[in-house]
């Protein structure tokens, strides 16, 4: 893979963490974004060990400004980027029966305009040059309305078709747009989810290898793990929703019960 100039948001712990050190192996430069400053600089020390070149971008994704400013200092240090994965994500539970607006507005600020912010910001140059890779990282859990997971499914299948309208209106200009839909990966993120939930969980490193090859593979639409992509992806959606609800309703009650 020739260096690539790479931008990683939300590159503090996980996943975004192990796609930057992978990556890091190759040589890249390596921008990485994310409100915990410390755990950046950790970040970018492990980046800089294992070869790569890294810009620590200190701020919260959620506010235009601080992103526009981020832009400048990469494009200030490196004139552009190569790649963009927009990998900022938040996960809060809310049941329908105590439902919260302010949950679902601060889920779409960070899953949604968090990404349309970086888009707003790297478009245009990329346009100019012609070239160019942005992959987001949404989820499999928005094929479908998961239970008491209302905000991050539906913000998730926004992120999906915002990048798969995107993908199309840029074709022409020689920009790749990559939708990654990963399941269930061990990050702090999910380690507050109760493990029995979580099947076919994957490692954080085994998650990023997976991303990382389908960007290089420019794949338009990459889900991941087979077991479960299946039944998210293909079964679930085309069920009779009535039959649907039942199943759902089921799987909410035995989670009620542990």
């Amino acid at each position: 893979m020739a260096l690539k100039r790479i931008l990683i948001t939300g590159a503090s712990s996980g996943i975004g963490r192990e796609m930057a050190l992978l990556l890091a192996k190759e040589k890249h430069q390596i921008a990485i974004t994310g409100r915990r400053e410390e755990a950046l600089r950790e970040t970018a020390e492990q980046i800089e060990q294992a070869g790569g070149k890294a810009l620590v971008l200190v701020g919260d994704t959620t506010d235009p400004k601080i992103v526009a400013r981020h832009y400048g200092e990469i494009k200030d240090q490196w004139g552009g980027l190569d790649w963009a994965i927009l990998n900022a994500g938040i996960s809060l539970r809310n049941d329908g029966t105590e439902f919260s607006a302010a949950i679902y507005k601060k889920t779409f600020e960070t899953n949604v305009f968090g990404a349309a912010y970086w888009l707003e910001a790297i478009i245009p140059d990329m346009v100019k040059a012609q070239s160019g890779t942005i992959a987001g990282i949404a989820s499999l859990a928005g094929f479908v309305g998961l239970p008491r997971s209302g905000a991050y499914s539906s913000s998730k299948s926004a992120l999906m078709v915002l990048l798969e309208s995107l993908r199309v209106d840029l074709a022409a200009s020689k920009i790749s747009v990559v939708t990654i839909c990963p399941g269930f990966i061990k990050s702090e993120m999910t380690d507050k989810n109760d493990p029995r939930d979580m099947v076919f969980v994957l490692d954080a490193e085994t998650g990023a290898k997976k991303i990382i090859q389908a960007i290089e593979k420019k794949k338009r639409l990459f889900y991941f793990p087979w077991p479960l992509a299946i039944p998210m992806t293909w079964i679930l959606p085309n069920l009779p929703r009535g039959v649907y609800d039942f199943i759902a309703r089921r799987a909410l009650k035995r989670r009620l019960k542990k």
